[in-house]
């Protein structure tokens, strides 16, 4: 385990905040950085949105073999998620359907044939998965 470099006569990095405005009498910060969320964890979050969408034990993985794999069926992902039961599955790509992550496309053939893709908006979040992913390789 490597030794972090430490200065103890460093100060504290301080916010230096306007005086406040005469006309609304609110204070105004001059380096304040965006917060994750003004509304911790209320409806309005948008990082909240978005961890509902994707949170959970398997709709990560998911999105990973369907980028991997563009369209594949049903079988093949529970083959290829290990460990994910088959209403676990139907549940999640229907919530991931719902939400327009996944298109669902059924082939008029018997017996009927269904495949599985992500539509644009989950193609969008790769990147930012892939972040991700790569804070988690350096970070634990």
């Amino acid at each position: 385990m490597a030794e972090k470099n430490i200065n103890k006569n460093a100060e504290p990095k301080k916010i230096s905040i306007d005086k406040t405005s005469k006309t609304t009498g609110t204070v105004k910060s001059t380096s304040r950085r965006e917060a994750l969320c003004d509304d911790i964890a209320g409806k309005g979050c948008g990082l909240k949105r978005v961890l509902d969408i994707i949170g959970g034990k398997w709709k990560i993985m998911l999105l990973c073999v369907m980028d991997q794999e563009g369209q594949i069926r049903y079988g093949e992902l529970k083959r290829k998620v290990f460990g994910i039961t088959n209403t676990m599955l139907a549940n999640s790509l229907k919530e991931m359907e719902e939400t327009g992550l996944v298109e669902r496309h059924q082939f008029n053939e018997m017996p009927v044939r269904v495949e599985y893709s992500l539509t644009d908006k989950a193609r969008s979040i790769v990147p930012i998965l892939l972040e991700l992913k790569k804070w988690g390789e350096e970070n634990l």
